[in-house]
């Protein structure tokens, strides 16, 4: 946002102010150079982004690009902030997830962190993946319960976590105005991990007994990640964050609780993605939408909505994790400059396991760099005024609201669950993302691209999955699972015979006509687990079948310039051939050569390439 100085003067005065039409015709001698004949509005479309839900990012956004009137923090519709200080005051809260099921090791686990740098605490309780109820109170020994609120995820004894945690409030002289924290009862987002039926009763009398009892301890946690770890989009998560928050807002107000009541109730959480200004404009969307919903509920002043903001599980990487650590901040910042109340950040090797101490430092660390070094605490809505960040906002938000209503008329989100409707969509969005992670479009750093197949693996204790032996839900994905399943059996391959499958690459010419291609045909077949052989540095048809053979690969791939390929693709393709090559590649677009039988080039579809590798290399 531009304000002009008090005197008037403007810095840029002596300059011309330059039209949209002279910056497109810009852009056309740029994309002219580079070999796009294009003109007018095709210029700027060549360089436009399109993501999910039907949103494009153009490359230039100008004051012309109007969004709807933001508003102030912490007021409706509360796009800048659900609170008129935001974060200002001390930073968000830093919020550290524990699954540790021995109560001794967890307690070590929650003092080590509140020492250093934590805020809250978010504990799984019951069932396979967390402390058993009756081990909650060694768990939070030396814990200072009226200074750090506590999140509960409890899905298979709600009852007995949020019992045990009020009966050590008591025990502990903790007045009930300084219990905060929330209990995490989410019956529906339970539902879409297990595909059983969801009982709302049991929410609806912890969230009256809160309400009467507990003023800054919510009952109610409105997940979003089960969309998110299905595949969903970022419209389809907010969608349907929505239609569960009015789910949960029609069974609090039936059983007699005011609208206002009700929303108190209510956590909402969200997933922060490496995508930091995708993030940003989901969570100023999702407060604007949540404004609209209590509004229409004829409560507007209760629509401020409290977020918590998880950094995704579905982008952490189990082949070189210590990428994770990159996406992870970049999430952070995200959910900081978005506005979330409370940010946890998983560890780099939550993919993994178990996280060691070394890996909860560095998750909780990441916020304390962002808070007290980077300050990006210190403005309220810092991305707000940008037109970039507010039309994404308005796109992202119309996106949602739509794919909302859709789900309200499929009878509200109980029975879009149980229709199979979600299920459905979710399925077709992750299908259309994993054709363009298969195809590299989305990029993978250290799995799909820049891999490292001898890289030595982080191995970490085995962490339990809370969902086992579940009839049904919905699907978690990773963006790398058809990467990881091709160095898993690379990794097979390696275990029974000493060796990593083999493709070698036949360089033709001198290093600069090659160069390029060999980089690009290494670091494709690393990307499944194939050791490229890049020995001698050239070849030609007198030499080539010689060091095939010598290579020990029975795969080969072609790399030089598109010129050389005219007049050497075909008689070392066919000396490879008559060597005992099976199969023959050429780095570069599909042409005409004999004995070539397929190509690789910057697009293709390098999960399909890699499996019939190794299908042909008779890798298990």
């Amino acid at each position: 946002m531009t304000v002009q100085p008090a005197d008037g003067l403007s810095p840029a005065a002596a300059f011309p102010d330059p039209s949209h039409d002279q910056w497109q015709s810009l852009v056309e001698g740029v994309l002219r150079k580079s070999g796009k004949e294009v003109s007018g509005s095709a210029a700027e479309d060549a360089l436009s982004t399109t993501l999910e839900d039907g949103l494009t990012t153009r490359p230039l956004y100008t004051a012309n690009d109007e969004s709807p009137d933001t508003g102030f923090p912490g007021f409706a519709p509360f796009v800048r902030g659900s609170r008129a200080e935001g974060n200002a005051a001390g930073g968000w809260d830093v919020r550290q997830r524990h699954a540790l099921t021995d109560p001794a090791r967890l307690n070590e686990a929650l003092l080590g962190d509140l020492e250093n740098g934590v805020t809250s605490l978010w504990l799984g309780v019951g069932g396979p993946a967390g402390v058993p109820v009756e081990g909650l109170a060694r768990a939070l020994d030396g814990v200072y319960l009226d200074l750090a609120p506590i999140a509960l995820d409890a899905p298979a004894d709600l009852d007995g976590a949020a019992s045990e945690l009020l009966r050590l409030y008591e025990e502990r002289g903790v007045a009930r105005h300084e219990a905060r924290g929330t209990l995490g009862a989410d019956p529906l987002g339970h539902e879409a991990r297990t595909g059983v039926e969801a009982d709302l009763a049991p929410a609806v009398r912890w969230a009256q007994r809160c309400d009467a009892e507990y003023p800054e301890l919510r009952a109610v946690a409105v997940d979003a990640l089960p969309y998110h770890e299905a595949g969903g989009s970022a419209g389809e998560e907010l969608g349907l964050s929505l239609a569960t928050g009015t789910a949960y807002l029609r069974a609090l107000t039936g059983a007699g609780m005011s609208v206002e009541a009700a929303c108190g109730q209510l956590e909402f959480r969200y997933a922060a993605t490496a995508d930091q200004f995708l993030t940003i404009a989901k969570l100023r969307a999702a407060r604007r939408l949540w404004a609209r919903v209590a509004e229409a509920s004829g409560a507007p002043a209760a629509g401020a909505q409290r977020q918590h903001a998880v950094t995704s599980p579905v982008m952490m990487t189990r082949r070189d994790p210590w990428v994770n650590m990159l996406r992870t901040t970049l999430a952070t910042l995200g959910a900081g400059v978005g506005g979330a109340e409370s940010v946890t950040v998983l560890p780099f090797d939550h993919a993994l396991g178990l996280p060691d101490a070394f890996a909860r430092r560095i998750a909780r660390n990441t916020s304390t760099i962002l808070i007290e070094e980077s300050h990006l605490a210190r403005v309220v809505d810092p991305a707000g005024g940008s037109w970039y960040v507010e039309r994404l906002t308005d796109e992202l938000a119309a996106a949602a609201w739509a794919f909302f209503q859709e789900t309200e008329r499929a009878g509200g989100l109980p029975a879009a669950l149980r229709s199979g409707m979600v299920a459905e969509r979710l399925a077709a969005t992750w299908a259309a993302r994993s054709a363009k992670l298969a195809r590299r479009k989305e990029p993978i750093t250290g799995v799909s691209e820049f891999p490292m197949p001898g890289e030595r693996a982080v191995e970490r204790e085995p962490a339990a999955d809370p969902y086992a032996g579940a009839p049904g839900g919905l699907p978690r994905v990773r963006r790398d699972e058809a990467f990881e399943a091709l160095r898993a059996r690379s990794d097979a391959h390696l275990a029974a015979t000493g060796s990593r499958p083999k493709v070698f690459v036949a360089a033709l010419g001198p290093a600069a006509a090659h160069t390029a291609r060999v980089s690009f045909a290494v670091n494709l077949f690393g990307a499944g687990g194939i050791e490229a052989v890049h020995d001698p540095v050239s070849v030609d048809a007198h030499t080539a079948g010689a060091a095939l053979k010598s290579s020990g690969a029975s795969v080969a791939v072609l790399c030089s310039s598109d010129a050389l390929y005219a007049e050497q693709a075909a008689p070392v393709a066919g000396a490879l051939k008559a060597a005992g090559a099976t199969r023959v590649f050429l780095a570069g677009r599909p042409g005409e050569y004999a004995d070539v039988d397929g190509h690789v080039f910057a697009g293709c579809d390098a999960v399909a390439v890699l499996t019939s590798v190794l299908d042909r290399l008779g890798v298990a």
